[in-house]
């Protein structure tokens, strides 16, 4: 009897730790959507509901958030997304953008071999070739179940109804609009004072979606669309022609699988970086009994951002668009490589990361991204993540179009060793090259447990991105907290170069950084901007799917 008192709490500890965390996001039965606007996630559901699938929802929504969240939703960007259908099958979907065919190496540089400021960063030379169109038509032709009609139409009764603006929106438009006037001059919509309430209607965009129903993917790249955005380009300054355009293709890629411990990792395969990355830093820590430590306890934080140092060190060296760069995946995701990377780590004290190079065998990019997750009522699953790479992209606005266009030449390393708009350092397999796509954090991501659909999970955040993903799973994975608490979370960050661990301002105390301190660690200091804006699902033992909206945005959960 005596035995089984001293046992009776190890049974329930034992019992405890196995149970998922209650849900404290939106629990729906069948199908979701979360996504950086109510009305993109609406959409998306509302196409779920008719009996569309979640490709269908994915078209539905990406082409929504480019109506109601231009500040990084988009006809003039592109993106990545990975899959998982009912019955098991994994794929990825590639539509990132391009360097244009008139694109070279130096291009970004000046006679005497320095970086022209703003060049990449701020109107129409700083523009690649869109992916987005591309990247959403050939999901419609591969899985998409409704016809083009019945996706679209709600978008462009969107547009030409408008989208209200949020509080959030307002800020943001009013700190661009000097640079909306800079680049476009001061009768640009964009150049009016906009406030919470107001509502602003997208014609013109209602008019290029309305083509792009009549033509599909032609009524971008070919005819009056392309003939414009060409011709509005180049008047611009800028580099793409109808040719750049007429060429582009979306391409189908392999995403990363991996194991860690006893739950299986599905992410994007270069040009993402995102699940390269991920692979490396979830294979460093599998060793460590990480829930052991506690939920953002200074071991934690030691054990990721020393994975997160080596990582990066990799990412920035080795790592660019897989049709001009030979990766070496194999060696970057053997586990003895990555365990060796991780035999001079230790607890007592940081590595600064001048001792840590790339292994034997660098980055910066916007913020400014959205991400969205589909699951739909059969059990598919769709994870988004698409940008302009910064806000409002180079803040050039297609006026007659109705759309803003991309920066991501900036995502490219204009020269090998200059950090990036986001402080990434890169190098020579990142360099600029005609039709070549430029390097990404991006990392749409789904995750397995006991061989069935566990969680879909992105977040915008330029080079964060990563970090921001990885603690998301490792929240509901390893702390057991619900998907909406995983996602609310304080968050931190670390990247190699430069030497700092950034942390969100909320959530973490001096004490724990003093600690960290005094191991080394650099800590940034001043105000810190929010860590992402993670949009999750993770399904209940139930079958149930409980969303994960970020309370740091506009994001909103939406289901049935």
């Amino acid at each position: 009897m005596r035995r089984l008192i001293l046992f009776l709490p190890l049974i329930l500890f034992i019992h405890c730790k196995q149970q998922p965390a209650s849900p404290t996001g939106l629990v729906t039965e069948k199908a979701m959507v979360v996504s950086a606007r109510e009305e993109a996630s609406q959409i998306g559901v509302a196409i779920m509901e008719k009996g569309g699938n979640a490709f269908d929802a994915m078209v539905a929504t990406e082409l929504a958030l480019a109506v109601a969240y231009p500040y990084a939703g988009n006809l003039g960007g592109g993106g990545f997304m990975v899959y998982r259908k009912k019955n098991g099958d994994l794929g990825g979907l590639d539509y990132r953008e391009k360097a244009p065919l008139g694109a070279h190496k130096d291009m970004y540089l000046d006679s005497l071999g320095n970086v022209i400021p703003d060049m990449s960063t701020l109107g129409a030379t700083a523009v690649g070739v869109p992916g987005t169109v591309a990247g959403v038509m050939e999901v419609h032709k591969k899985f998409g179940s409704l016809p083009l009609s019945e996706i679209l139409q709600p978008v462009i009764n969107l547009a030409k109804k408008g989208v209200v603006v949020t509080q959030k929106q307002a800020e943001r438009l009013k700190s661009y609009k000097e640079a909306f006037i800079e680049v476009n001059g001061d009768s640009t919509k964009f150049a009016a004072y906009f406030k919470e309430g107001d509502t602003i209607k997208y014609p013109e965009l209602a008019s290029t979606l309305q083509k792009i129903l009549d033509n599909g993917r032609d009524g971008f790249y070919k005819g009056e669309v392309a003939q414009k955005l060409a011709a509005f380009i180049q008047e611009s300054g800028g580099f793409i022609t109808e040719e750049d355009l007429a060429k582009y293709e979306a391409k189908w890629r392999d995403p990363i699988v991996f194991d860690y411990k006893d739950i299986k990792i599905i992410s994007m395969s270069p040009p993402s970086s995102g699940g390269v990355t991920i692979n490396q830093i979830f294979k460093m820590m599998e060793p460590y009994h990480l829930s052991d430590f506690g939920h953002n306890s200074a071991k934690t934080i030691q054990l990721f951002t020393e994975a997160s140092r080596r990582a990066y060190a990799d990412r920035n060296y080795f790592l660019g668009d897989p049709d001009f760069v030979d990766i070496p995946l194999d060696r970057l995701l053997d586990d003895t490589y990555l365990q060796t990377r991780m035999a001079d780590f230790s607890f007592d004290k940081a590595t600064p990361s001048s001792e840590v190079s790339y292994g034997e065998v660098e980055i910066v990019e916007s913020a400014e991204t959205t991400h969205y997750s589909i699951v739909d009522s059969e059990g598919n699953a769709v994870s988004a993540t698409t940008t302009l790479n910064g806000g409002y992209g180079s803040k050039l606005y297609a006026a007659e179009l109705g759309f803003f266009l991309n920066n991501e030449m900036d995502d490219f390393s204009a020269k090998p060793g200059v950090p990036n708009m986001f402080g990434l350092v890169g190098a020579e397999a990142n360099s600029i090259a005609p039709e070549k796509r430029m390097l990404s954090s991006m990392t749409p991501t789904i995750v397995e447990k006991d061989g069935e659909l566990y969680m879909v999970v992105g977040t915008p955040g330029g080079s964060t991105i990563i970090t921001a993903v990885a603690q998301t799973i490792l929240n509901v994975y390893e702390f057991n907290l619900s998907m909406q608490e995983a996602v609310n979370a304080p968050r931190f960050h670390h990247q190699w170069l430069p030497d700092v661990v950034m942390f969100e301002e909320e959530g973490f105390s001096n004490t724990l950084k003093t600690e960290l301190e005094s191991k080394g660690y650099k800590i940034l200091e001043g105000r810190t901007p929010v860590i992402g804006k993670v949009d999750a699902i993770r399904v209940l033992p139930n079958g149930k799917l409980e969303g994960g909206a970020d309370k740091r945005g506009d994001d909103t959960a939406v289901g049935f």
